[in-house]
């Protein structure tokens, strides 16, 4: 599987909170250093190209979104 370094971060920061919520200015601030205050499409297209890279796997229903909170990676 091959990703960019935002995907792969995106993805291990996702896997690594398991079952958890991760809030999407969570993902912005860790991962791009955005704020709060910035809003930005960026983290939805990352996603999407995530999704879309695990679909060759049969994987792109493990990460879940969370409508307006963020989202989360489910294995089970």
């Amino acid at each position: 599987m091959v990703l960019t370094r935002k995907e792969f971060e995106l993805l291990a920061t996702l896997v690594e909170n398991a079952g958890d919520i991760v809030p999407r200015d969570v993902l912005l601030q860790s991962i791009w250093g955005y704020s709060r205050e910035i809003r930005t499409r960026t983290l939805d297209v990352h996603i999407r190209r995530l999704r879309k890279t695990l679909e060759a796997f049969g994987y792109d229903r493990l990460i879940q979104t969370v409508r307006s909170v963020g989202y989360r990676f489910s294995a089970a």
